[in-house]
């Protein structure tokens, strides 16, 4: 991870103004591989570092959700685990995007997506701070404002925690 004061001054501005992330799950929190048993259930492998990053966002009073396409039981599984709210299955991610903002009386401005593929682009479009992880597809790259030096599954959520945290603390003197 970069260290913060590393970061360009609009993108430091940026994290500040954030009270809200939403993160798409496959290829962020894991590292988008599946592991499929004959019976058809799955598995995916994702980072333990991600529930300290999480606690951290939490202590700083920023909301956060998971936006997945996929409806999987193992998704609803490690969201449970991290304590943070999720949903599945949604095809109009944006939608949703907007309809949180709403819910939660803020402004897009306000709100940092991170993503890694094509399924994003809406949402990154929008979000007044995209992020992408270092493994991201191509096509998604240039929506990024910041790019995560760890690769999604392997410590990309911590490292925006971790971001975040030196950041907002740092603005208010911690």
């Amino acid at each position: 991870m970069p260290w913060a004061g590393e970061l360009a001054p609009d993108i430091q501005e940026a994290i500040r103004k954030i009270r809200f992330i939403a993160f798409d799950f496959d290829g962020v929190f894991t590292d988008n591989m599946v592991y499929t048993f004959e019976d058809g259930r799955e598995a995916v492998r994702s980072s333990r570092f991600e529930g300290e990053g999480l606690d951290k966002l939490r202590t700083l009073g920023i909301g956060m959700t998971v936006i997945s396409a996929e409806a999987n039981p193992v998704v609803a599984a490690r969201c449970r685990k991290l304590k943070i709210p999720c949903i599945q299955g949604c095809d109009d991610k944006i939608s949703v995007l907007r309809d949180i903002v709403r819910n939660e009386n803020i402004t897009m401005e306000n709100v940092a997506y991170v993503g890694n593929d094509i399924r994003d682009i809406p949402c990154l479009k929008v979000a007044g701070l995209p992020v992408v992880v270092s493994d991201a597809h191509p096509d998604v790259l240039p929506y990024a404002r910041y790019t995560t030096t760890r690769p999604g599954g392997n410590g990309a959520v911590r490292e925006i925690c971790d971001l975040f945290d030196a950041i907002i603390r740092k603005g208010k003197g911690g």
